[in-house]
């Protein structure tokens, strides 16, 4: 299986976390060279595992280039695709950054992939000691917390053809980029089910031409 490997030199100064951090702060954050070295940039080829289901993992990265897919495994060894991670967004497990946790699903790379890891440890000590950082952390958890919820409010209240016509909205670059098997574990749908539900969207699509 690929594997992650640890490229040696540091993220560039203005890397994907520095952007998230400060956006989110909205300005400068002080002491961000206590942080800086503490993130490792990661390399990683297309089907490499970021991080195991159930594993000891304190870490939030950021995707600095490619795409992560984010996933539960059933007792049986099925799959459920929780969310994807694209370029400029962030991830982890947050059961696995409490105390003694572990990840509640796995991530992988559907591309190569440039990741940037932090341990979320230095990120806490931060924002215990600086208001601008917890401002920053706050953002950010809102963020996370907002798209946990539309994702929730589509898989309960829109129809299987809906819930695709809302991902093409919300990522209108995605779909080229995920396998169709991927993307119909994502809004709950068979391959085939969501095969039939494409060739309709697009008929329909190229009627209204």
């Amino acid at each position: 299986m690929p594997s992650l490997t640890e490229v040696n030199r540091p993220p560039a100064a203005s890397g994907a976390w520095q952007r998230l951090l400060e956006s989110a702060a909205g300005g400068p954050l002080p002491d961000w060279d206590q942080l800086a070295p503490h993130i490792a940039l990661k390399a990683l080829p297309a089907g490499a595992t970021v991080f195991d289901q159930g594993t000891k993992h304190p870490y939030i990265y950021a995707v600095r280039e490619g795409l992560i897919k984010l996933s539960y495994i059933d007792d049986n060894g099925g799959e459920w695709v929780k969310s994807f991670a694209s370029e400029g967004r962030f991830f982890a497990s947050i059961a696995a950054l409490q105390a003694d946790g572990r990840t509640s699903f796995m991530s992988t790379a559907i591309e190569a992939s440039q990741l940037e890891r932090l341990p979320y440890r230095i990120l806490n000590e931060l924002a215990s000691r600086h208001l601008a950082w917890a401002r920053a952390v706050q953002q950010m958890t809102m963020l996370f917390a907002s798209r946990k919820e539309a994702r929730e409010r589509d898989l309960l209240t829109l129809t299987p053809e809906g819930r695709y016509r809302a991902f093409l909205a919300d990522n209108p670059a995605m779909e080229k980029r995920i396998a169709q098997k991927d993307l119909a574990r994502y809004l709950g749908l068979t391959p085939v089910g969501l095969n039939r539900i494409v060739t309709r969207v697009r008929r329909t699509s190229a009627q209204q031409v």
